[in-house]
């Protein structure tokens, strides 16, 4: 990966008195969000999350941060802070307790409840797990921890202060300031303006939305919209939205039951975290709401509402299937209304469009961010940004949570309300805090780490770059014996091509001149079979692409009998 500082080595030894920041995802990128902080021999992880892949990286199925740097000292790993529930902050902790599995895991009820489910998905043992809310002060090792209500797009998500002998830090993970939000649960400002009294040394705020100006909408504005939904729709209605977004999933059963409607969920996430939610009170549910899904099917279509995973395109998720005719229980039919209550992940538009029109096609009303309201950002615009800088008037920021535009955007900010030092990083540059000012002081390796069925970091760039090439030019193969004798070609060339267009036939023109290439390769001295499929590589490479334009993957076999 490309850092804004190329030219940086591996970082020094850290002062005894100094705090070390290591991001290991989420800078430079909206998604697999981990920060490592080390003090006195001592670390503290806040986050471990994934990223989801894009269509330049076929076949991966998530992308984890790149903990590598300190694999050797999970040892010293004090504690793993979670700031809230969304997968781009929890959904990498199975894998890092693969690692070390008795790491202590501190956070909200809801957070370490939707992780818990996960955890026994991945047929982990439950591990040391210290439930906190807003206002307790829990001590790891060197760290001293403090836990700031903070409202986003799901319940119970929190800041955290870290207090140590080198300073005072303040991340805030994902937030923005809602004054309207539907549990009644604010940032708590009050805490981030003691807190700036009593002084941040470091402030790690979010970026998504630094470059949006103003103040993110309030949820409570999306509550009239989903209303006319259910007022102007006379069939079925389906709702797709992120699992975790129980706020907008308790907007849809409100407006479900004020309009005489029951409701079933549909996919798995879905099923299991409203479940939670449900159990541990974050979800009210109107009583004779909620019922499964093949009881619903036996309801009228005007009275049935289901809330389905999808929301971004996903090709195996229930939407795209009820898109594609194929769902084992919910068939779309004319007059249904699909309400898309989610943004666009960038990477993910070209698929969400094909869900669209897949519903479009059988005649259902898709209503989505493009032509209504039905979504607002969890995170803080730059108005509310500013707000904050002002508030706790930190003395160092480093943007994190957000691409490298966002976190530009973001530095910005803090440095028109005059905060004195802004350090813009990306992933793998090591920030430390010493004597009160934050500087970038080196890199550490810090990559990809692809999850691929089972395989768990084996996937190269390489792996993918092959990927693409199959996908995009097809492949030859070229099998050719050889007379371990004469040194002559005993049979053959048998050319083969897949994924390209290029007809059997037209081979024959380029047979003669690889025979050739051959006889003259083994009289200049080449009798190593790897040196003669480097021959057949080349001579079939340039025909195929003066011939066709096209740069295939070619598989040249060379047999000697």
């Amino acid at each position: 990966m490309s850092h804004p500082h190329p030219e940086l080595s591996a970082p020094p030894a850290l002062p005894d008195d100094g705090l070390r920041v290591i991001p290991f995802g989420g800078l430079g990128e909206v998604g697999r969000n981990m920060t490592a902080f080390e003090h006195r021999g001592r670390l503290l992880i806040v986050d471990c999350g994934v990223l989801f892949p894009e269509d330049h990286q076929p076949g991966v199925d998530l992308i984890l941060p790149d903990w590598s740097s300190i694999r050797d000292r999970l040892d010293t790993v004090e504690a793993l802070v979670l700031t809230h529930g969304h997968e781009d902050h929890i959904g990498a902790t199975p894998y890092l307790l693969r690692e070390r599995e008795d790491i202590a895991l501190v956070g909200s009820e809801l957070t370490l409840a939707l992780l818990g489910s996960k955890l026994r998905e991945h047929r982990l043992r439950e591990t040391v797990h210290h439930v906190v809310t807003e206002g307790d002060r829990i001590s790891f090792g060197p760290f001293d921890l403090e836990f700031v209500a903070v409202n986003h797009s799901i319940p119970d998500a929190l800041a955290v202060a870290i207090r140590t002998s080198a300073g005072t830090v303040l991340h805030t993970g994902d937030f923005k300031m809602d004054q309207l939000p539907l549990d009644g649960r604010i940032t708590d400002l009050r805490a981030f303006a003691r807190l700036g009294e009593e002084g941040v040394d470091l402030f790690l705020t979010d970026s998504t939305n630094a470059e949006t100006p103003g103040f993110t909408p309030t949820e409570k504005a999306i509550t009239p919209v989903i209303d006319q939904v259910f007022r102007d729709s006379e069939q079925r209605i389906i709702v797709a939205c992120f699992a975790s977004h129980i706020h907008r999933v308790q907007q849809v059963l409100d407006a479900a039951h004020a309009h005489g409607r029951q409701v079933a969920w549909v996919g798995r996430s879905m099923v299991r975290n409203m479940g939670i939610a449900r159990d541990l009170g974050y979800l009210k549910v109107p009583p004779d709401t909620v019922v499964e899904a093949k009881q619903l099917a036996q309801l009228p279509p005007e009275r049935q509402v289901l809330i389905s995973t999808g929301s971004q395109g996903e090709p195996m998720s229930a939407l795209a299937r009820i898109a594609q005719r194929n769902h084992n229980i919910v068939h779309i039919e004319e007059g249904d209304t699909v309400l898309l209550a989610s943004s666009l992940i960038p990477g993910n538009e070209n698929a969400v469009y094909r869900v669209i029109n897949g519903l479009a096609r059988w005649g259902a009303k898709v209503v989505h961010k493009g032509n209504a309201m039905v979504h607002v950002s969890g995170h803080a615009s730059a108005g509310e940004l500013l707000y904050c800088y002002n508030i706790v008037q930190p003395r160092n920021v480093l943007p994190v949570h957000g691409e490298i535009r966002h976190m530009q955007a973001n530095a910005a900010l803090a440095r028109m309300i005059g905060v004195p030092n802004v350090v813009v990083a990306e992933d793998g540059v090591v920030v430390d805090l010493v004597d009160g000012v934050a500087r970038v002081v080196g890199k550490v390796e810090c990559g990809y780490v692809y999850v691929d069925g089972s395989s768990v970091g084996d996937v190269t760039e390489s792996d993918l770059k092959d990927r693409r090439i199959l996908g995009e030019e097809g492949f030859i193969s070229v099998i050719v014996v050889m007379d371990s004798v004469t040194g002559k070609v005993a049979s053959g060339p048998e050319i083969h091509a897949r994924g390209n267009a290029i007809e059997t036939a037209s081979f024959e023109e380029v047979k003669p001149a690889i025979i050739e290439a051959l006889d003259l390769a083994v009289a200049e001295g080449s009798t190593d079979t790897y040196q003669l499929q480097q021959t057949v590589r080349r001579v079939i490479g340039r025909w195929v692409s003066s011939t066709h334009r096209r740069r295939p993957m070619i598989i040249p076999v060379v047999i000697e009998s």
